[in-house]
Formats: C-alpha cells, sequence, structure tokens
C-alpha cells in the first residue's frame, strides 16, 4: 500500500515503504505541523478577483493556506476574496493589513466564508466546509463609526453618535450629561449644555484662587479669573479730597469737595458688571462740583464727562458695553 496524506499534506507511510527516507519525511512532517500551529506568512491579494491558498502534499514551499497566521496585503479598489481548500479543518488568525477599506471575504472554496473591511484582525475556524468567526464569545471589530468612543456593551463594542474624541477633543452630544459620581456612586453633580447655545469655550485660571472668599469672573471670551468677593458688596475707601487716579471697580468713594472741585476718573477697562460708588461726603456738590471723568468709555450713551451738582448726592455707576458705557444703577 504506498503513502497517503491527511488534509494537512502530511505523508502517511506504511511499513516497509520509503526505505531510507523516513528520516526526510518526517522532518517535512514537522515542519507541516509547525506551519499549521504557529506558521506566518504575509499573502499579497488579488484586486478584486479570488487568490487561491493552496495547499500541496508533503510540500512547505507552496503552501500558505496551512500557515496559522495570515497577514494580507495589497492596496485594493475592489472587493476581493481569499480561498482555502476545503476539508481542513483549523484556526486562522487572518490580518485584513491591506489599504483602500474595501471588503475582504475569507471563505473556503466552495463555502461563503466571513467578509470584513476594517484593517482588524480576526481568529477564524474552518470546520472542513465553511469559515466561521470564533468571535471569542465578543466581537473583535470595533463599533459605530469613525471617532466614535469604544464602551462595553454587554460584553460586545459599543459606540454612539452621541461620544466623539476627534482632534477638537470630547465632544458629549444631544445634551447628554457629564456626572462627576460621589463616593456611593448613587449621588452626582452633572454639567450639560443649554437646548440652543452658540459655541463657547471657558478658559480656567491657571491656579488656585488667592485665598478663601473668592468667586469665578469671566471676561466676554470666556476667560475665568479669581476675583475676591468683598464682605459688603461695596469696597469702601477713606474720605478723599482729590482724583485718587483711575477708580478700582467694586470700591465706594466719600468725596469731599469742601476745599474745590476736583474729578473721579473712572477704569479705563472696565468689564460688564463692574460699579463704581461715589457720595457727597460733605454736601458741597453744588458749590463745588464733582467730575465724574469718563476716561474713553461713555456715561449714559454719551461721549461726554457727568458734573454732579447736587448737595448729599449718592451714585452707583455700573459698565454695561461701548455703546452706553456706564450707567446710573441708584441715585
Amino acid at each position: 500500500m504506498p503513502s497517503t496524506y491527511n488534509e494537512l499534506g502530511t505523508e502517511l507511510m506504511v511499513t516497509g515503504e520509503k526505505s531510507g527516507q523516513w528520516g526526510t519525511i518526517t522532518n517535512t512532517n514537522w515542519n507541516i505541523l509547525q506551519m499549521a500551529v504557529s506558521g506566518y506568512a504575509t499573502q499579497a491579494v488579488t484586486d478584486g478577483g479570488t487568490t487561491a491558498l493552496t495547499i500541496t502534499d508533503g510540500s512547505t514551499s507552496t503552501s500558505v493556506a496551512r500557515n496559522m497566521v495570515l497577514k494580507l496585503t495589497g492596496s485594493l479598489t475592489g472587493t476581493s476574496t481569499v480561498t482555502v481548500p476545503n476539508s481542513v479543518e483549523k484556526l486562522y488568525l487572518v490580518q485584513n493589513a491591506t489599504t483602500g477599506g474595501q471588503t475582504i471575504t475569507f471563505k473556503t472554496v466552495s463555502g461563503t466564508g466571513v467578509s470584513w473591511s476594517t484593517t482588524t484582525t480576526k481568529l477564524l475556524f474552518s470546520d472542513g466546509t465553511n469559515i466561521v468567526d470564533t468571535q471569542l464569545g465578543v466581537t473583535t471589530d470595533p463599533a459605530g463609526s469613525n471617532t466614535q468612543v469604544q464602551y462595553n456593551n454587554s460584553g460586545a463594542f459599543g459606540a454612539s453618535s452621541d461620544l466623539i474624541f476627534d482632534s477638537n477633543g470630547l465632544s458629549i452630544g444631544s445634551q447628554k450629561q457629564l456626572r462627576l459620581l460621589d463616593t456611593t456612586g448613587g449621588e452626582y453633580i452633572a454639567f450639560k449644555a443649554a437646548g440652543t447655545a452658540s459655541n463657547q469655550i471657558l478658559t480656567w485660571p491657571a491656579a488656585y484662587a488667592g485665598g478663601n472668599g473668592y468667586v469665578l469672573k469671566s471676561t466676554t471670551g470666556g476667560v475665568l479669573s479669581w476675583e475676591e468677593l468683598s464682605a459688603g458688596g461695596t469696597s469702601w475707601q477713606a474720605v478723599i479730597t482729590a482724583d485718587p487716579g483711575p477708580a478700582v471697580a467694586g470700591n465706594g468713594y466719600f468725596c469731599n469737595t469742601t476745599g474745590g472741585a476736583f474729578n473721579l476718573t473712572l477704569p479705563a477697562s472696565p468689564t460688564i458688571g463692574d460699579e463704581i460708588t461715589f457720595v457727597d461726603y460733605a454736601g458741597t456738590f453744588a458749590t463745588n462740583n464733582l467730575t465724574i471723568a469718563r476716561n474713553g468709555k461713555n456715561i449714559q450713551g454719551s461721549a461726554a464727562n457727568l458734573t454732579v451738582a447736587t448737595n448729599r448726592a449718592a451714585n452707583t455707576l455700573v459698565f454695561v458695553d461701548n455703546t452706553q458705557g456706564w450707567l446710573l444703577s441708584s441715585n
């Protein structure tokens, strides 16, 4: 009886045959087994056609389909197919390393096989009639579309169009919340966007506040800074008899014009909500006027200084914008 071959192409010798060749044939058989268990081969895929991988009995040179690990390469413009022989029962670890985003089908000659287009690696099993995806209990392909964040969805990869990570950073869509959980995980602090909002970027300060009692203050460009919150709201200053220089937002000034009229100059670069308060200390504004110098910003919508000529006047100016400038908020 002559020698026969199994599905992997190893030679099964019978007693009395192959005199003087047993060593060579046995070594070849061991190499064939090594290829089936851990062999690696790179295979260029025929663009838009079928690439047939073969097993040659008793040979290791033309038996790509015998390898355990296969790397498929090539620049593809159309769907392509890679086949292995029927009747071979084995595992294949197949990497789709082709470019072009085209679908590759890996199958037995007569089977339907497994198709995928992403550049991923699949652990496949040939049962002798078809190729099936083992999946190891989970899918090995990413879910969703490009830039969607992956998460565990009942043991498989999940993705959502409301959770995107790209060059702009992490985006959470559809008013979904960013939740910061407490130690129990049952309660949280959440942040979410308004239902209809313009693009806004808040830039945080580079360091902690300078002390307790500070609050966050924002520019119109969303740049946040720390500002000390005064206990009484207005920070009252000692009585003044001359212009102290540009007034400081949040300060209150007792203005004594007994010795003569003088100016109170407003801040040069105010922001919305800045307040300056002034009071006639001695009841002399009608005789010696206090002039509120606008310092480049409008007062009550006018590009003119404000003259205060009423005894015992007490006023607060609040800045709104460059059009109206400083407005009187109390008398």
